[in-house]
């Protein structure tokens, strides 16, 4: 007799799992139906009926017992998992239940027990076959070793379909996690030599399930949509086309009901509740249809609001008379959490570190108010035990410390401690928002601060190439190093390259001056400017400006927050023009450079002293998000050197955290310029080298020095004799120069819009914006040449047909270099030639004239134009538009694309502006 079970009924490749299904199905047997009851017999009592007997149980002993078919376990090791020992006795429920166990330690695949009648028993086993390979087949969206990760089976481990069966669930519920709710597992099996196997699991990962539509049931007051527009998750749709909160998500789910919670509470809903909220999954298992079924209740309004401190330094009544919050306004849980932590803070304003504040809440059903009575609990005033810096491994205690607004031993400040929070993330040099942590001390009145920081790299080794609609190609290599040493100082040195400007530059600033709060600074320069205009598209270079020269800058803190700061510079500034173009017999010709750029050819030295008074809050100089900065300077030159001038400017900034990530910033600032020079009629003393430019980048919408005083010089076509003269209309044939201005104004609001959480590690930060400002104020420049008006036979005054005085070209008698008249050889051998001769011919003024050819003055008119002088106005041009910041791999990049609303004759426009590289 042989009893045997076993797990494969297949040996090649199988299908291990019908779905998920690994069970074998249950055989149930069915008890024979009795045969109807015979008719009752009254003559006789009924037969007595006994129940069969119980099958009795052979007991036999167990004579010998050994295990065959084991390859890699040992006999002892299968034996141990039954009851069967050699000596004691045995039934069939015994060897049945031996089978059973065998089976159950999830080893064998196969089991049969022999010689159960005789009592040498022998078990048979075939051993699990040896994962050989686990091969996942299918999967594009979940990586391997994202999947491996989470899968138990690996080689070199016992195969089991119980094994199978969960690492199933465990990949389906990957792809849950993703979305994927369609997604299914087929694992399968090949067999392979040796007793291994090669599990392979076929995935169909199917689409994401997405949230076809939200419904919401109860809500009578809101909206749908606007409840909809309260929640994270989204509906896919095309509005919510970029989202990533398309996508079913259990967690997400029960997000969305905080904040539904959450916005009927701060809209003065305090029993508002979520009775249920079901997410059922489309047959398709495509996409998903939540419902909320909800219950908003009656709306409440605040009852009196009250203080009771414990805190005798405390006044209930002025502190219940400061707070936001009033009776009769509409109940709101955010303003009641924003009251706890102001009264939190004012506590931790006089030394009270640890006062409790708690909000006790007092509802009246019938009158739908709720009482509010803040209680500050007892607490002692907090005295500063130490402060603690860990994890500066390269910057000094000392840089840390001294930007700390306490010290140990003073009384706790909510207010300084948050300061030197702010003033800590403004060196930049430690993780995004560090946070002092406050720890109780040693005693109860004793607390102590940790500045737990990690450092961040300080040093900057920039090599790049980039393009600018500014400069063209440009070439940049800089390095900085932002905390020197870890002594906060900063060193740097750059040298900038492109097809207009070069640079080079050396700085250092030490900014804590022999252990004192005095900063000094200074920078060594050398810049290469090249000046140009526009004829059309094309960009024409004007005047070329080099300067040389350094500055000194230091600054004193006078109190938290304002700052004077004082600074010297020295600079020889050489403007020059190119001579093939823009001379004629070594003399700028202002025919071909105009007036204005020929009056600004020299070499001069500007000495130059200014100083400035500057107010910073802000709580972040690198990404402030509050706070805000003004500065008012003015600048003298005439300290020695050529120029002379009083120069004064002012801006000024702010920043408002709006709530859920969103930056609100408006800055403003101005300048005036005035020269102490006198100048020449037509002239403005002010030279076009020292005035103010406006334009890309700084005034987002127009070209680069687009806004502001300008001379165009409109060439006419036609032939005036005739009639026909016209100005020409084509803008690609208008050459148009900027001058500058004397005094400028710009003004921008500006809202950063969050993104998700990819997009910030990206370095992403798109804006809106609104520009405003202007420049003006220079002296209308004189003409450059007086054409006369053409007459007709009877002398009068002749006009083209759009209006304008018919003129004619201006006489341009040539001479050489030395002054001498030029003439035109007019017969002989030399016919054509030119000469200094009115007779005859000499090749050179010193040599007599040879010959009786009658010569002709050497003439080159000029051809008549039309010079216009547009663009000073103080009137306010106007751009809107949005913009992105992004800390590409190749550099910062900034793209802006602006709409100019309102321009002034003369002004250039730009939509799309991008620079990569430079700084912004």
């Amino acid at each position: 007799m042989t009893i045997k079970a076993n797990h494969f009924g297949v040996r090649a490749t199988a299908t291990l799992l019908a779905g998920t299904m690994l069970s074998g199905l249950a055989h149930a047997q069915t008890a024979p139906t009795p045969a109807p009851a015979a008719p009752p017999q009254t003559a006789a009592p009924a037969p007595q009926v006994l129940a069969p007997p119980a099958p009795v149980q052979q007991v036999r002993t167990v004579r010998s017992l050994r295990v065959e078919g084991s390859q890699r376990l040992e006999p002892e090791t299968v034996l141990s998992y039954t009851r069967l020992r050699v000596g004691e006795t045995y039934t069939n429920e015994t060897v049945d239940q031996a089978i059973k166990d065998l089976l159950a330690s999830e080893l064998l695949a196969d089991v049969a027990i022999e010689g159960v009648e005789t009592g040498d028993l022998v078990i048979r086993i075939r051993e699990n076959p040896v994962i050989n390979r686990v091969i996942y087949e299918g999967n594009k969206r979940l990586k391997q070793d994202k999947i491996s990760k989470e899968v138990k089976l690996a080689p070199r481990q016992i195969f089991t379909r119980t094994a199978v069966r969960a690492d199933v669930a465990r990949i389906i519920e990957l792809y849950r996690r993703q979305g994927r709710f369609a997604a299914s597992v087929e694992p399968k099996m090949v067999s392979l030599d040796q007793n291994r196997v090669d599990v392979i699991f076929e995935i169909s990962e199917g689409p994401k399930s997405k949230v076809r539509q939200i419904n919401i049931i109860g809500n009578e007051v809101f909206s749908d949509g606007k409840l909809r527009g309260e929640m994270a998750t989204k509906t896919a749709s095309l509005m919510h086309l970029l989202s990533s909160n398309t996508s079913y998500d259990q967690d997400r789910l029960a997000y969305d009901q905080q904040k539904l919670r959450q916005f009927y509470l701060t809209e003065g809903y305090a029993d508002f509740r979520v009775i249920s909220a079901v997410a059922e999954l489309t047959p398709d298992k495509k996409d998903f249809i939540i419902t909320y079924v909800v219950e908003e209740g009656p709306r409440y309004k605040f009852g009196p609001v009250k203080v009771d401190s414990a805190i005798r330094d405390f006044d209930d009544k002025r502190l219940a008379s400061a707070l936001s919050i009033k009776e009769g306004q509409w109940y709101n849980a955010k303003a009641v959490e924003d009251t706890v932590e102001q009264l939190s803070e004012t506590a931790g304003a006089f030394g009270y570190a640890f006062a409790e504040v708690t909000p006790q809440f007092e509802r009246d059903r019938e009158k739908l108010t709720m009482s509010m009575n803040f209680n500050i609990g007892e607490s002692n005033r907090t005295y500063i035990e130490r402060i603690e810096i860990t994890g500066n491994r390269q910057t000094q205690d000392k840089v840390i410390r001294r930007e700390f607004r306490v010290a140990e031993g003073d009384a706790f400040n909510t207010f300084l401690v948050k300061r030197s929070q702010d003033r800590i993330n403004s060196l930049g040099y430690f993780q995004d928002k560090f946070e002092i942590e406050r720890v109780e001390g040693s005693a109860p009145d004793r607390i102590v601060l940790r500045a737990n920081v990690e450092e961040r790299p300080n040093g900057e080794l920039t090599l790049s190439a980039g393009f600018s609609s500014l400069e063209r190609f440009i070439l940049q290599a800089s390095i900085r190093q932002r905390n020197f040493r870890g002594m906060g100082q900063t060193v740097s040195a750059s040298v900038d390259y492109s097809s207009y400007s070069k640079s080079i530059e050396l700085g250092f600033t030490e900014p804590y001056l022999f252990d004192s709060n005095v900063a000094l600074g200074g920078t060594i320069f050398r810049q290469d400017y090249n000046a140009f205009n526009y004829i059309g598209s094309d960009r024409s270079t004007t005047y070329s400006q080099v300067a040389t020269g350094f500055q000194l800058v230091a600054g004193l803190p006078l109190t938290e927050y304002w700052t004077l700061s004082g600074r010297y510079t020295l600079r020889q500034d050489d403007v020059t023009l190119d001579e093939s173009s823009f001379y004629t017999n070594g003399v700028c010709d202002p025919l071909k450079a105009g007036r204005y750029y020929c009056e600004a050819v020299g070499n001069r030295i500007t000495s130059l002293v200014g100083v400035s008074l500057i107010y910073d809050s802000l709580n972040s100089r690198l990404r402030p998000t509050r706070g805000q900065r003004m500065s008012i300077g003015a600048d003298f030159a005439g300290l020695g050197g050529e120029v002379k001038y009083i120069r004064a400017r002012a801006e000024g900034d702010k920043y408002w955290n709006v709530g859920s990530g969103f930056i609100f910033s408006v800055s403003a600032e101005g300048g005036y310029i005035h020269s102490l020079e006198k100048a020449a009629a037509g002239i403005d003393p002010v030279r076009i080298t020292d005035r103010f430019y406006l334009g890309e980048p700084q005034f987002r919408g127009f070209d680069i020095r687009g806004v502001g005083p300008r001379v165009q010089r409109i060439s006419y076509t036609g032939d005036p004799t005739a009639g026909t003269q016209l100005l020409v209309t084509d803008k690609d044939q208008i050459v148009d120069d900027a001058l500058g201005g004397k005094a400028y104004y710009l003004a921008k609001a500006e809202l950063e819009i969050p993104l998700g959480a990819g997009a910030a590690e990206m370095g992403l930060r798109p804006s809106i914006f609104v520009m405003a400002g202007s420049l003006f104020g220079i002296k209308r420049p004189g003409k450059t040449i007086e054409f006369t008006q053409a007459t007709d036979s009877s002398g009068n005054l002749l006009f083209n047909q759009d209006g304008s005085p018919t003129l004619l070209p201006k006489d341009n008698f040539i001479k050489d270099a030395s002054g001498n008249q030029l003439y035109i050889v007019g017969s002989g051998s030399n016919v054509g030639a030119l000469t200094t001769c009115t007779v005859g011919y000499s090749s050179s003024a010193s040599t007599p004239c040879v010959g009786t050819s009658i010569n002709t003055i050497y003439n080159v008119p000029t051809s008549p134009f039309l010079e216009r002088f547009v663009g000073d106005s103080a009137r306010p041009r106007i751009s809107v538009g949005f913009g992105v910041n992004w800390n590409s791999p190749f550099g910062p990049l900034r793209i802006d694309v602006a709409k100019t609303l309102v321009t002034v004759d003369g002004d250039d426009t730009k939509l799309v502006t991008f620079n990569v590289g430079t700084q912004f």
